[in-house]
């Protein structure tokens, strides 16, 4: 019981962290900003119609943060930011490592696997010291503000959960569908 409790716990202090990291890397890119670098936050705010990057910002603009909870909100939006650019470069790299690879008429797989496994690693720590950053920042709230906050993660929880149960019904229509077909199929 104590495991499932803190698996629980940790898988939401993770998606904590990753909301709140997640929605505020959506916030469109100060005045001036140029380039892919610039727009990239504009473009996620504007893919999603804007109504979950609306959301963050009144929720920051709810939470009424003083000098130094701002201090730890900004920070946590810095190493947010650091460590998803890590994260990309990870990837870079495995793929770059694959394309200077492909043309070998024999892959070295074990090679792959252990680059793999440690971007991997790698990209676990950077998540986890995104979580901590975060933690950070939720833990110098006040118990209105962190109210203000549960309320609203849990709003997300089950916003994300109708999601999951609509794609689920979709899946299962889906294989009904198939089975269906392969049963009409095999009677013919």
């Amino acid at each position: 019981m104590y495991q499932q409790t803190t698996r629980l716990l940790a898988i939401a202090a993770a998606s904590f962290a990753l909301t709140m990291g997640a929605a505020h890397a959506q916030t469109p890119a100060p005045a001036g900003t140029t380039g892919a670098a610039g727009m990239h936050g504009m473009h996620h705010g504007m893919h999603r119609g804007g109504g979950f990057l609306h959301g963050m910002t009144k929720l920051h603009d709810k939470l009424h943060l003083n000098a130094d909870q701002e201090k730890q909100w900004q920070s946590a939006v810095n190493t947010m930011k650091q460590n998803r650019e890590q994260a990309r470069k990870n990837f870079e790299q495995i793929k770059q490592q694959f394309a200077g690879m492909k043309n070998q008429p024999i892959l070295d797989m074990n090679a792959l696997h252990a680059a793999r496994h440690q971007v991997e690693q790698e990209n676990a720590q950077l998540r986890e010291q995104t979580a901590q950053a975060w933690l950070a920042f939720y833990n110098s709230l006040n118990d209105q503000q962190k109210t203000t906050v549960s309320t609203a993660f849990k709003a997300r929880m089950a916003k994300m959960e109708q999601r999951h149960e609509k794609m689920r019904e979709r899946m299962h229509e889906r294989w009904q569908q198939h089975r269906g077909a392969a049963s009409a199929a095999q009677a013919q």
